[in-house]
């Protein structure tokens, strides 16, 4: 990404009808040289608000609506479940992966413009899903 201008990912959320919140950034050394070595501006990194009704939201103490990974956090935490030694993951819904896969499914069309062929996400039959072969079909396809 261009370090030159810092601005160039701000400028693009809007564009998307987003706001960019906060974001991070991983690095390492490769070669003695630091390298950025994980995904940028991903749901997994970042946090987005939507734009519209951001003022009235925040005048009104409401929360925001994210597009980001924040709310599958905050649900493993409410379930128990911090990432420490012996938790185990809570089981999920299929009704609550439906959800997961519905703002990730947003995200993604928001961010590229692109709508995602909904017949290779059989989102009403997730308890049984193989999605091995969907994912590979579309990595083909579409990189």
């Amino acid at each position: 990404f261009p370090s030159h201008d810092s601005k160039w990912v701000t400028q693009m959320a809007l564009a998307w009808g987003l706001i960019l919140v906060d974001t991070k950034y991983e690095f390492g050394l490769l070669n003695g040289e630091v390298t950025l070595t994980d995904e940028v501006h991903t749901p997994d990194s970042s946090r987005y608000f939507h734009a519209e009704g951001y003022r009235e939201r925040q005048e009104a103490g409401l929360p925001q609506v994210q597009l980001s990974k924040e709310f599958v956090r905050l649900w493993l935490i409410e379930n128990g479940f911090q990432g420490l030694p012996g938790q185990v993951v809570p089981e999920m819904s299929g009704e609550w992966i439906r959800e997961i896969s519905e703002r990730y499914i947003e995200l993604y069309q928001t961010i590229t413009g692109s709508m995602l062929d909904r017949a290779l996400l059989p989102l009403d039959s997730l308890e049984s899903v193989d999605w091995v072969e969907p994912v590979k079909h579309w990595l083909e396809t579409n990189l």
